[in-house]
């Protein structure tokens, strides 16, 4: 009897302390927890880090933001569009093109950029653009954590800052790199899910469609997706996902028309990409330059290096994905920010096993509320505060003040211009010779200037004089027709600065000869 009692109150005790085990245990982690949530609510978002980071950098650079000749016309352009409630079919900002059918398939940024300058002028534009691409490697960097590990994820993500940089610029691309990248990680994120893409999605190929001809690029990279979607479906769905993935790709063709000129934005991309021999004189369009070590090559240097070290492979179908966009990146060095952009995309899930995948969110996503509310409140200020201090200009390169003074003082009215002026010559209020839009001239109107002024024809350096009726030039100082000028009986230098030079018929015969 005693022991019956003994091993009852042994087992009585057992549980309570076993009970009192577990009381215990649920009372650390629910200290644990509080102090993890204290902790974390100091914690800032990596996507949020990423973002801010970018952006505070572009603001503090933002004076390179503004390097480029045709942001002059995509804002003057985007002026004229907002006083007459209308876009342009024709082109009215040149005389040797005046009435020629163009389109300006990039029309809702050039509306955006004008207003903003209106608002706000070269800061504004500064930081719209640099909003813009922050969000783009924002948006990358939370696709890449949704798969990979912190460390692989951010190395990613600055790379493809790195890559992408030579092409920052206050012009229409920028703007659209957010939605890019909300687009082709809407494909990827179907294709890891095995499953067809949302009907969600097309929106965002509208709104591109108006922002920059690059939309062209969205609707042609469907395909390779939906060629992935069927190597990995079973035989007898394969069927079922082409239908699907078809009907995805004529609707996103359908969205891409959804603009003010319907599917005649579609056939920019193709006059663009035949121009041909121009294309190779034009910075952005030459292929990758390895003379001089750049960020271009370290980056692909180290990628190769991780991949031989790490043994790391990919799939068939991303692996031509990835080397088709290093191939458009080496044969045109704008392409940089595609290669830096949406590689990570197509690469992220396959070597999520060989580089680390990510770890599991135990923590409330209000935690990280107050830390991002803080950056963003920081952020908000600079955006305030920075602007002024550093009074952003474009480059003086792409900005001949005096020059166009010049010309404008001398009454001439058909002007001979370098390809990099005709920019500001539109802001300005002259009409060019040249301008950036280049489809609009086309490559052999394009190729027969270069060769004037460069003096490869000087014969038809005369007939173009004579053609266009060209009674004042505005060059930079290196090129070679300008030392030509100065020696053309009929032609007087009236002035001239480390930027431009001008020079200014007096035969009113129209008769160029050697002095």
């Amino acid at each position: 009897m005693a022991c019956a009692l003994y091993c009852r109150d042994a087992a009585a005790g057992g549980r309570f302390r076993k009970r009192f085990m577990v009381y215990s245990q649920v009372q650390e982690a629910t200290r644990a927890g509080n102090r993890l949530t204290s902790r974390s609510s100091w914690r800032l978002s990596w996507p949020l880090a990423v973002a801010a980071a970018g952006y505070a950098l572009l603001l503090l650079l933002g004076q390179r933001l503004l390097n480029d000749p045709d942001t002059y016309w995509q804002i003057a352009i985007g002026d004229w569009m907002v006083a007459q409630h209308a876009v342009p079919h024709v082109d009215l900002w040149s005389y040797t093109m005046a009435g020629a059918p163009w389109i300006s398939s990039q029309w809702l940024a050039q509306v955006l950029f004008a207003q903003v300058y209106a608002l706000a002028g070269w800061a504004g534009i500064v930081v719209v653009t640099a909003i813009a691409i922050a969000a783009a490697f924002g948006l990358l960097t939370r696709f890449l954590l949704e798969r990979l590990a912190a460390t692989p994820a951010l190395v990613m993500a600055a790379a493809g800052f790195v890559l992408a940089s030579p092409h920052m610029a206050a012009r229409p691309h920028a703007l659209a790199l957010p939605v890019m990248v909300a687009w082709v990680a809407g494909l990827v994120r179907a294709l890891d899910a095995r499953r067809a893409p949302s009907f969600a999605l097309l929106p965002l190929m509208t709104l591109w469609a108006n922002l920059h001809g690059g939309f062209t690029f969205g609707v042609a990279i469907i395909a390779p997706c939906a060629l992935e979607a069927l190597w990995n479906a079973p035989r007898s769905e394969r069927l079922g996902v082409l239908m699907r993935w078809s009907l995805f790709g004529v609707l996103a063709l359908a969205a891409a028309c959804v603009t003010p000129y319907g599917p005649e934005s579609i056939l920019v991309t193709a006059r663009i990409l035949g121009l041909g021999q121009a294309l190779a004189l034009i910075n952005e369009w030459r292929p990758q330059d390895f003379a001089t070590f750049a960020g271009f090559e370290l980056c692909l240097l180290l990628a190769i290096g991780v991949a031989l070290y790490r043994g790391l492979t990919l799939p068939p179908i991303r692996l031509l994905v990835v080397l088709g966009l290093l191939h458009m990146a080496l044969a045109q060095s704008r392409n940089g920010e595609l290669l830096g952009l949406l590689a990570p995309l197509f690469a992220a899930a396959p070597l999520a096993p060989q580089l680390g995948r990510r770890e599991i969110e135990t923590e409330s996503r209000g935690g990280h509320a107050l830390a991002n509310l803080v950056v963003m409140a920081v952020l908000a200020a600079a955006s305030v505060a920075l602007p002024p201090a550093l009074a952003y200009t474009p480059q003086a390169r792409v900005t001949p003040v005096q020059a166009v003074a010049a010309v404008k003082a001398s009454g001439m009215k058909h002007i001979l211009n370098s390809y990099d002026f005709g920019g500001y010559l539109i802001a300005a209020g002259v009409k060019p010779f040249i301008d950036g839009r280049t489809e609009l001239y086309g490559q052999s109107f394009f190729m027969r200037q270069h060769r004037a002024l460069s003096l490869q024809d000087i014969d038809d350096f005369f007939r173009l004089l004579t053609q266009y009726q060209v009674d004042v030039t505005l060059l930079s100082p290196d090129t070679p027709a300008v030392g030509l000028l100065d020696r053309l009986a009929g032609w007087q230098r009236v002035y001239a600065d480390k930027i431009a030079v001008v020079h200014v018929r007096t035969d009113a015969t129209g008769e160029d000869r050697l002095r």
